[in-house]
């Protein structure tokens, strides 16, 4: 009689399985198990291994093109909110005032980046000449909590933020993003709005804005002195 010890164990499903991963060219050496192999289909037939294998690597292949598309289509968007923010980038550097540094602002991000609400708010304790410009503590009582660390902030405002930052328009903005412009002290802030509530619901898609209030922050002060911190 045989030793019940000597008998092979049989083989779990799992076992199998973590051994096929190991040697994934099991069935090009034993190609003749192929025929032999059935997996169920979703119509309850039954197909060959390798036309199961077939099957998901034409799943993967176009899963792969929609991602690489959509990669594409993000790579294009980049390129042209780039050269947007380029050439107003350039226009700010070439303003000789004050007025045409508000203007390139404004028309830019209204014509070129098709932005609805727009606001520029310079603090000065002193009236400037162009543009909007309130005291450093008006501001500081409206929107302290939007300028504190610098960073740009979007979503949902306060009514009387929204009022603040875009006056009579303030009641069609359904979100907005803020950013501070910070340079040597806080000199102003810089909104934009859209009447959709989920438009800027993250920074995701702002970092153009905070490229545009670095450098606005560096010109400014040149044609508008003095500027004060809210802090």
């Amino acid at each position: 009689m045989t030793d019940q010890q000597d008998s092979p164990k049989p083989l779990d499903s799992e076992t199998v399985a973590a051994y096929l991963r190991l040697h994934p060219e099991f069935f090009i050496d034993h190609d003749e198990l192929i025929p032999e192999l059935r997996i169920p289909h979703q119509r309850g037939d039954t197909v060959s291994l390798v036309e199961r294998q077939v099957k998901l690597l034409r799943e993967r292949n176009i899963e792969m093109r929609h991602r690489l598309s959509q990669l594409m289509d993000v790579a294009r968007d980049n390129d042209r909110l780039f050269d947007k923010t380029r050439r107003l980038v350039l226009d700010l550097l070439d303003a000789a005032s004050l007025e045409e540094v508000v203007s390139a602002v404004e028309d830019s991000l209204r014509r070129e980046f098709q932005v609805p609400f727009v606001s520029l708010i310079l603090f000065s304790d002193a009236a400037l000449p162009v543009g909007r410009s309130v005291s450093s503590a008006e501001a500081h009582q409206a929107i302290g909590g939007l300028l504190a660390g610098g960073k740009t902030i979007c979503g949902v405002l306060r009514d009387h933020e929204l009022s603040f930052l875009f006056g009579e328009q303030g009641s069609q903005v359904g979100s907005a993003a803020v950013v501070s412009l910070s340079h040597q002290g806080l000199h102003g802030v810089l909104a934009i709005g859209s009447a959709d509530p989920q438009h800027y619901k993250s920074s995701l898609g702002t970092l153009f804005l905070g490229y545009i209030a670095e450098v606005l922050a560096r010109v400014v002060p040149g044609f508008a002195q003095p500027l004060r911190s809210v802090r």
